[in-house]
C-alpha cells in the first residue's frame, strides 16, 4: 500500500463513525490526480465508502461484518464540517413525536445547504434544501413539532396541536407559540387558535 493510501486510511480511522474525508484535505501529499486515484482505489477495494461527491467515510467493522456508518452519524459530520443546519424531515418528526404510526420509507433530511443524495452502501439518504422556517428551533421538540405539523397539513392541524400541547413541555409549547410570526400563515393561525383554546 502506498504512503498516500496509508495516510488517508490513518486519517479515516482517527475519525468517529460517519466522519467524512475529502480529497482536498490531502493536497499537501501529492497531485490532485494522484489523490483522486488513491481515493477511488480505496473505495473499489472496500476500504473507504464514497458517500457523495468528494466525500468518503470509513466502513464500520461490526460483529456481523462490515456495514456503512449510520445515516445520523454522516449527517452530523456534514453539519459539523460544513456549518449547515440539518434536521429530520416532517414525516420522520411526526413519527418520532408519536403523531403517526407511519414510518417513512425514505431517509430524508432538510438542510440549509444544497440538495444532494448520499449513498451508504444500499441505502440512499436525501438531503433536501429547506426553507429557513422549516429549520426554525432546530432539533429541539418545538422544532420537531413545526416540521411534523407542516408535513401533516392544515386539515389535521387542530387535532395535532391538541396532541402536541399535551406532549410538549410548557417551555417547548411556549417556544412554538413564540415562533408563530416566522411560520407560514396557516401554521401561525392554527398555533394561535390552539394557544387560546
Amino acid at each position: 500500500m502506498s504512503q498516500l493510501a496509508q495516510s488517508i486510511l490513518s486519517q479515516a480511522q482517527s475519525l468517529p463513525e460517519g466522519g467524512l474525508l475529502s480529497p482536498k484535505e490531502f493536497l499537501h501529499l501529492g497531485s490532485r490526480a494522484a489523490i483522486d486515484q488513491t481515493f477511488s482505489r480505496l473505495a473499489r477495494e472496500g476500504k473507504l465508502l464514497r458517500v457523495g461527491r468528494g466525500a468518503y467515510s470509513l466502513p464500520i467493522q461490526g460483529r456481523f461484518g462490515v456495514r456503512p456508518p449510520s445515516s445520523e452519524s454522516v449527517v452530523a459530520a456534514i453539519e459539523s464540517t460544513s456549518g449547515e443546519t440539518v434536521v429530520a424531515s416532517g414525516a420522520a418528526e411526526a413519527n418520532a413525536l408519536g403523531l403517526t404510526t407511519q414510518v417513512p420509507t425514505r431517509e430524508v433530511y432538510l438542510t440549509s445547504g444544497s440538495s444532494r443524495r448520499l449513498k451508504l452502501a444500499n441505502r440512499e439518504v436525501e438531503l433536501k434544501h429547506g426553507n429557513r422556517w422549516q429549520m426554525l428551533l432546530g432539533k429541539r421538540p418545538a422544532g420537531q413539532a413545526i416540521r411534523a405539523l407542516i408535513w401533516l397539513g392544515p386539515e389535521q392541524a387542530p387535532m395535532i396541536l391538541a396532541m402536541l400541547r399535551s406532549k410538549l413541555s410548557s417551555q417547548e409549547w411556549e417556544a412554538l407559540r413564540q415562533a408563530r410570526a416566522r411560520l407560514p400563515s396557516w401554521v401561525a393561525k392554527a398555533v394561535s387558535e390552539a394557544a387560546i383554546g
